[in-house]
């Protein structure tokens, strides 16, 4: 069996990526080859593709945080009933590609009644939502948020889970998305001048809210811990204002690291966490059952119709450049696929 795979050569821009077919050798063990139905552009690859990654992986690679697909064979020790059905899988790196090969047990089922491209929109996106929310911040129905960048993959799922489970969400954007965010429950502000933005908010919520979640990072951050009431929690999860930085890829989340670590020694009733969607995974059994189980919930959240997900557009794998290069304009609402 061949593979068609898009390569990332090292720094170049998206038109600089390759493309490259390869023959892919039987499943091994504890293994299955899986046809891609779904895949897409998360902000790691935007991260990735300048060497701006925390974990940045090596040049050149392929890549794909996450993907949606079919069991077509499967390596000794894996159930052969496995083949023909649909999973999700968060991988990392390789998603970019019309077949590849990864771990049985990283797979996660998709129900019949979810199509590819809106499990994929949901896979990682969902999971960081649903832990952050559920397991980071752990907001009280009644509870009010702050979501920044609400328009955004992670964002605009973080808004329905958060409307879902009682709570009064604010969220960030261009007016351009406002309405969108309406759509989805939640109150919107624009972000385009952000000291007039924290005020914005403030306004709203002038006793402070439960949470912030802030994918920004860099300065910024003192202002959204500001936002915060006694007895709230910001959920740093990013560092996006970096990203066109040069320098040490690990710096500014170190940074951050720092920050919030020393702001949870102040007596003022406040929490602040900084969220790693790969925390705990030397733990690797625990890892993936907590993984399945929160991507499981938000599936499920989905063929219920209860999460809509947010899906910007879908590009055939052979223009996964122009893919990413929309992603990059910052002027779309939710996720862009990659479908075969």
């Amino acid at each position: 069996m061949q593979t068609n795979e898009i390569v990332m050569p090292g720094k170049v821009e998206p038109s600089g990526f390759e493309v490259r077919v390869r023959d892919l050798p039987a499943p091994a063990q504890g293994q299955v080859t899986l046809r891609m139905d779904a895949t897409g552009v998360s902000f790691a690859e935007q991260q990735m593709r300048r060497g701006k990654y925390y974990d940045q992986p090596a040049f050149p690679f392929v890549p794909g945080y996450d993907v949606v697909g079919t069991v077509t064979a499967v390596g000794p020790g894996v159930d052969p009933a496995l083949v023909g059905r649909r999973f999700a899988a968060v991988i990392k790196t390789g998603g970019w590609a019309s077949h590849l090969q990864l771990d049985a047990a990283d797979l996660v089922p998709v129900p019949d009644q979810v199509s590819a491209a809106a499990a994929e929109t949901v896979a990682v996106n969902g999971v960081t939502a649903w832990q952050m929310l559920h397991r980071s911040a752990r907001v009280r129905r009644g509870g009010t948020i702050v979501v920044l960048g609400a328009n955004g993959g992670v964002g605009s799922t973080l808004v329905q889970l958060a409307r879902h489970a009682g709570m009064t969400v604010i969220g960030t954007a261009s007016e351009r998305h406002h309405e969108t965010l309406r759509r989805l429950g939640a109150i919107p502000v624009d972000y385009r001048d952000p000291e007039k933005m924290y005020r914005q908010i403030r306004e709203l919520a002038p006793d402070g809210v439960d949470a912030v979640f802030d994918h920004v990072g860099g300065p910024a951050l003192v202002d959204s811990w500001a936002l915060l009431r006694r007895g709230g929690t910001l959920v740093s999860y990013g560092t996006a204002a970096t990203k066109d930085e040069e320098g040490n890829a690990q710096l500014p989340v170190l940074k951050s690291y720092g920050r919030l670590l020393l702001w949870n020694y102040l007596p003022n009733g406040k929490r602040a966490n900084f969220y790693s969607f790969w925390a705990g995974l030397r733990f690797r059994a625990s890892f993936r059952r907590r993984l399945a189980a929160d991507l499981t919930q938000v599936l499920k959240l989905v063929a219920e119709g209860v999460v809509t997900p947010q899906i910007a557009a879908e590009f055939p794998l052979a223009d996964a450049a122009a893919a990413l290069s929309l992603a990059e304009s910052r002027t779309v609402s939710g996720k862009v696929v990659i479908v075969p």
